[in-house]
């Protein structure tokens, strides 16, 4: 028998703040109650950079769920003299903070993490770290019950637990959606293309919904070289059919800095395509966005489709060739579904249902999208 209402209740850390709410919102109509959700904490720092959470409510025998979005770069804190922004490493060990506070007063607790902390170092080579599983590990040895994130960055990384709950969910039924809302394009015109081999498989997922060919992208790397801690990229080469005159989707988990996937883009104008769309879960821009608006004002590419998964600055998103996609209702339905203790098939396979060429899915979308202009 599921859990009531009653049990149910969210922690939302500062840096998931206002993503947290809108899921906060979504659960409030889902369970038809007025009540939020959301437990008050208290943040502290300390000016030696030490830090405390306090829970400023009872927790006792419920259903925790830890909201946290560790590439929130905005948070800062004064430490000594100066002012110093929260890292990946200051957001993860804030999560287990939160653990420390409730772990011996709640029922069980979850975390949801959609952006997985340290996930590009989930191998080892040599004498390296490896630091994301080691944090999965963490979190179950702190008996965190449930671990939820977004287009993992590999899989395979669920290994380091084999014996727990790890899930990660898609946006791709909200991205695509989103941009039959948005544009107005002949979707029978359709190529995708995958930056590079690693981003096959979900290029694949984009084509099959789409019912069109793709190709991808071979990078060579300099293996003498270490750039940013990764081989710098010599060159591009393409595989794969013709796209000349195509409207293409350049499908990836991630675009960090974007000097790799912006190379993608020029390549791909140079061979023909029409349209250039990206798309993309997380979008970090950790060295800003003036190669984007360079490369929009050159007329490179259309738009970048991204999700508000993980924090992009406010005045990011005024910019024409943005478009955040809103994930949170999948959050919450997610949330909604463990604590009532079903299935979560139906919604990490939510693609499976998706008919992009039907006209009635198409109407309603357009119609949907032209409601929400209306009622901005």
């Amino acid at each position: 028998m599921g859990s009531s209402s009653k049990d149910l209740k969210l922690i939302t850390l500062a840096s998931i703040d206002g993503f947290g709410i809108l899921v906060d919102e979504h659960l409030r109509k889902i369970r038809n109650q007025k009540e939020s959700f959301i437990v008050p904490i208290e943040e502290t720092r300390f000016n030696n950079g030490e830090g405390k959470i306090r829970i400023i409510s009872s927790i006792r025998d419920k259903d925790v769920y830890i909201l946290s979005d560790i590439g929130n770069y905005s948070i800062t804190y004064p430490m000594y003299d100066f002012i110093n922004h929260k890292s990946p490493d200051d957001h993860f060990q804030d999560m287990k903070r939160v653990i420390y506070a409730i772990r011996e007063h709640s029922k069980s607790n979850s975390i949801i993490t959609p952006l997985l902390y340290q996930s590009r170092q989930h191998r080892r080579r040599s004498r390296e770290s490896l630091d994301c599983a080691v944090a999965l590990q963490d979190f179950i040895n702190l008996g965190v019950k449930n671990i939820i994130t977004f287009d993992v960055h590999d899989l395979d990384i669920q290994n380091a637990i084999p014996k727990s709950s790890f899930e990660s969910f898609y946006p791709t039924r909200e991205i695509i959606e989103t941009f039959i809302q948005k544009e107005n394009i002949d979707l029978h015109n359709m190529f995708v293309i995958a930056p590079d081999s690693g981003a096959v498989s979900r290029a694949n997922l984009y084509a099959n919904l789409f019912k069109c060919n793709m190709g991808f992208f071979r990078k060579e790397r300099d293996l003498s070289k270490l750039v940013d801690g990764k081989n710098p990229i010599t060159q591009h080469h393409y595989v794969g059919g013709d796209f000349k005159g195509k409207n293409i989707l350049i499908v990836d988990d991630m675009i960090a800095s974007g000097g790799s996937m912006l190379d993608v883009v020029k390549h791909s104008k140079a061979l023909g395509a029409n349209k250039i769309y990206l798309i993309a879960t997380f979008a970090l821009f950790t060295k800003g966005i003036d190669i984007f608006n360079e490369a929009y004002e050159k007329g490179l590419f259309d738009k970048i489709y991204t999700t508000n998964l993980t924090y992009i600055p406010n005045n990011y998103k005024q910019n024409l060739w943005l478009e955040e996609v809103d994930c949170s209702l999948k959050v919450a339905q997610a949330i909604d579904t463990l604590n009532r203790g079903n299935s979560l098939n139906k919604l990490i396979n939510d693609t499976d249902k998706i008919d992009i060429f039907n006209s009635n899915t198409i109407k309603e979308l357009k119609i949907n999208n032209k409601t929400k202009v209306k009622s901005v």
